[in-house]
């Protein structure tokens, strides 16, 4: 399987993933302060991500990874959820997606080279989403903001 084919396929079972990973955020006593979310709410920031994938893997992403998760960061420190609940749900999302990926297995070097590929893709734009998230956090808290990353080089050596 082809790289974009695996994404496309992580992409139709959005709503699958979705209502997984709401499952594992209602079980998880390391996101008690999300409890008090209905399912839908909790669910919507999931399903952004598993729903689009491919574009936030994309490179030309980087600005709008930086401005939705900086975003996200402010909002749960007014909604005063922890931040280390707010960092254990994106790192959920991803660990909840590699579970999927692990049961679709791979028959082939090829199938196993784009799940790798896919795997990379898949840490940097979390590392991305992690650290604009908690910028947003901490300007929320009262913190100064950082400065734009895409006004330097890149977050990734290379690219």
């Amino acid at each position: 399987m082809e790289l974009d084919e695996l994404v496309k396929m992580i992409e139709g079972h959005a709503e699958d993933l979705t209502e997984l990973m709401v499952k594992k955020v209602r079980e998880s006593p390391r996101m008690a302060a999300y409890h008090r979310f209905g399912d839908e709410e909790l669910g919507d920031r999931a399903r952004m991500v598993y729903a689009n994938l491919g574009d936030w893997l994309e490179e030309a992403s980087e600005g709008q990874v930086e401005e939705e998760y900086y975003q996200l960061g402010r909002t749960r420190c007014l909604e005063r959820i922890p931040l280390s609940q707010v960092v254990w749900g994106l790192l959920l999302t991803r660990r909840n997606l590699w579970e999927f990926v692990e049961l679709q297995g791979w028959d082939t070097v090829t199938d196993l080279r784009s799940t790798l590929g896919l795997e990379i893709l898949v840490v940097r734009f979390f590392d991305r989403a992690i650290l604009h998230t908690v910028s947003g956090y901490e300007s929320a808290a009262g913190g100064p903001r950082a400065h734009r990353h895409r006004e330097e080089t890149p977050f990734w050596p290379g690219g």
